[in-house]
């Protein structure tokens, strides 16, 4: 079957930019490159209809069918490098893991507790607790180790099933 008069002509001036249109909207080069051939076909069927620049109608049609296709696509799961949960583990055990640590970190003194804190939770700097605290580097990392070490000896986390050690 021959092309209608003037469509080649189209396609071949037009192709780079409708398929840059196409790669915008999909931003995938092979998902583009099918949108700008189902636009054309469409094109192509109903070109006898079409009055002035053909280019936004063409553009028209690959917008259109990108939203058809992103309507029919099933959205519910992305591919992730890792699992969202790990096998076996209820997840009950992450708010008891939280909820022993929080009890442990009341049982630690203010300053130890207050450099934890803003040192782990706050994931801020040796530096940046030291100065928020109006004290020395080594006080913070000397702070922190006994801190550290008081929690390794607290008997409610050796006692914790989820504790690792």
């Amino acid at each position: 079957m021959r092309s209608p008069e003037g469509f080649e002509e189209f396609v071949a001036e037009a192709s780079p930019r409708l398929l840059r249109t196409a790669f915008l909207l999909t931003r995938d080069a092979g998902h583009a490159e099918d949108l700008l051939q189902t636009a054309l076909a469409r094109a192509w069927r109903a070109w006898h209809r079409v009055v002035g620049d053909p280019e936004p109608y063409v553009r028209r049609i690959i917008v259109n069918t990108h939203a058809t296709w992103w309507r029919r696509r099933w959205r519910g799961e992305e591919q992730t490098g890792e699992l969202p949960e790990r096998p076996g583990e209820s997840p009950q055990n992450a708010v008891d893991e939280r909820e022993w640590l929080w009890q442990a970190l009341g049982r630690l003194p203010r300053k130890q507790r207050t450099v934890l804190v803003l040192r782990f939770y706050e994931d801020l700097t040796e530096p940046q607790v030291a100065e928020l605290l109006g004290c020395s580097v080594g006080t913070v990392k000397s702070q922190a180790s006994k801190a550290l070490a008081k929690l390794r000896l607290d008997d409610t986390i050796t006692t914790f099933e989820g504790v690792r050690r």
